[in-house]
């Protein structure tokens, strides 16, 4: 209904009507509207902060799905680690325990990204100590995959080549000595014969006769054949993969350097030259550098009851020559 105003007119003592000009009614038109205007972008906003808009409801919704997807992922990437690390330690455990070759360095498996940061760039983003984390799994497992990778390459070369390694190992006694009578003193700490002194002893001492034949005990590339001291008359062997072994006291030579032997032939003569208190042999075998006891590795020459006669008479010393 529309209204109707009135003044009181004083005069008259009577309330006249009042009509408004165009200008008036369209001012009071405008104002109405804008009332109007602004009550409804007020409500808008209220609905728009207490329930979001549609468009943010589906960016909630799915930043949400996003946030589950990333933690499952890194789940995932800590059971792939898991597989992984069961991976290589039947690799250095196993593999490389059966071919006789070192374990991987944990510095070179575990090796970490250095440097410029990284994941710089992924700081801004929301949830990004989870985003970041992830990222990092993922470049650490990618960088471990690889590396086994190679590390299997390593393994399947070494397999290729095991036939060649098994003829190469030093698996026999240097001289003939099957009833074991000529073992006559062992690797270890013991009594210097000439300086009554505790001594190292890195070899095994076999007694023979002067010009016993003095055997090759594996496959190999002569290396030194001469004079050294406290060794006397020496022959050397390297028998590639890490295997060394030397031969001490000798009374000749049936070798050169430089030639090519094979498991069993004939490289010297015993004897008793050098620091030697009489006539046996000094054999020594060195695995990657390192010097050990030549017992473990007669295992081509030996039955389990004589190896076992073997160490015991090792370990008992017998007669010291030197």
């Amino acid at each position: 209904m529309r209204k109707v105003y009135y003044i009181y007119n004083p005069q008259t003592q009577t309330y006249d009507r009042i009509y408004p000009t165009v200008r008036q009614r369209a001012l009071s038109i405008l104002r109405r509207l804008f009332y109007g205007m602004g009550l409804g972008a007020g409500c808008f906003i209220i609905l728009l902060l207490i329930f979001g808009s549609p468009s943010e409801k589906e960016l909630r919704i799915e930043n949400s799905r996003l946030l589950a997807q990333y933690n499952v992922l890194s789940r995932r990437l800590d059971d792939a680690m898991g597989v992984l690390q069961d991976i290589q330690q039947r690799d250095d455990n196993l593999y490389r325990v059966i071919l006789q070759a070192d374990p991987v360095s944990p510095a070179i498996r575990q090796a970490g990204y250095g440097g410029t940061n990284r994941y710089e760039e992924l700081m801004d983003l929301a949830n990004s100590k989870l985003v970041v984390n992830t990222t990092q799994k993922l470049d650490v497992l990618s960088k471990r995959l690889y590396i086994q990778s190679k590390s299997f390459d390593d393994v399947i070369d070494m397999c290729k080549n095991h036939d060649e390694m098994l003829k190469c190992i030093p698996a026999i006694q240097p001289i003939s000595n099957k009833d074991l009578r000529q073992t006559a003193s062992g690797y270890g700490t013991r009594i210097d014969p000439i300086y009554g002194t505790t001594k190292f002893h890195a070899g095994m001492d076999f007694s023979a006769h002067p010009g016993t034949d003095v055997y090759a005990t594996g496959n190999g590339t002569v290396v030194k054949v001469g004079w050294e001291t406290g060794y006397g008359n020496t022959i050397e062997i390297d028998h590639g993969f890490g295997y060394m072994t030397r031969y001490a006291h000798l009374q000749g030579f049936n070798t050169k350097v430089g030639k090519k032997v094979v498991r069993g032939e004939i490289i010297g003569k015993v004897g008793s030259t050098g620091k030697s208190t009489g006539p046996h042999l000094h054999y020594e075998v060195h695995v990657k550098g390192q010097v050990v006891n030549p017992v473990n590795y007669y295992f081509m020459d030996l039955s389990a009851e004589d190896y076992e006669k073997m160490i015991q008479l090792a370990a008992n010393h017998g007669k010291v020559f030197d």
